[in-house]
């Protein structure tokens, strides 16, 4: 009798006993998924690169913003007024007429959305007000848009003077 036709005491036919797999076929699934990991992560940055130069069509207005940071310090402010950023006031005519930084546009903050088109693109953006709560609102009004080059001045108007940066009256 040969041994496949072998039959144990209890009439059943005996099987060989399973051979394990061969480690190279671990290593070339393991290998496999390493590269497949590889593939995904390229691609998820690629997209994301692209996504960062040319923003999509009804894309979140925020992810559009990675050139210039969200709020910047009344220093750095200063530095970018001499540098020829626009400056852009949105506090009310009161307070502009009180003092105000030379040089500086005036637009309202309730009117800032309306008014949108008298911003220039083609410039950095600082938005300034009194204490930089409006200045966030207006510096989020022009990242929605459309703005890439839009920032908001930490500190408003308050810490300009306290810094004894240049301010004038009257409007």
């Amino acid at each position: 009798m040969s041994k496949k036709n072998a039959k144990s005491s209890a009439g059943k036919t005996a099987t060989p006993p399973a051979k394990a797999a061969p480690k190279s076929s671990a290593v070339w699934v393991w290998g496999g998924l390493g590269l497949l990991a590889v593939i995904v992560i390229a691609v998820l940055m690629s997209q994301s690169t692209g996504a960062a130069s040319a923003p999509k069509v009804g894309a979140p207005a925020a992810a559009a913003v990675a050139s210039l940071p969200a709020e910047i310090s009344v220093a750095e402010a200063a530095a970018k007024r001499e540098a020829g950023a626009f400056i852009l006031d949105v506090r009310e005519p009161d307070e502009w007429t009180e003092y105000h930084i030379p040089g500086a546009t005036l637009i309202s903050l309730g009117e800032l959305a309306a008014r949108v088109k008298e911003v220039p693109r083609d410039k950095e953006v600082v938005v300034v007000c009194r204490s930089g709560n409006r200045s966030q609102a207006g510096r989020d009004i022009l990242v929605n848009a459309g703005f890439t080059q839009v920032t908001s001045m930490a500190g408003g108007l308050k810490e300009w003077a306290a810094a004894k940066l240049p301010t004038v009256t009257g409007p």
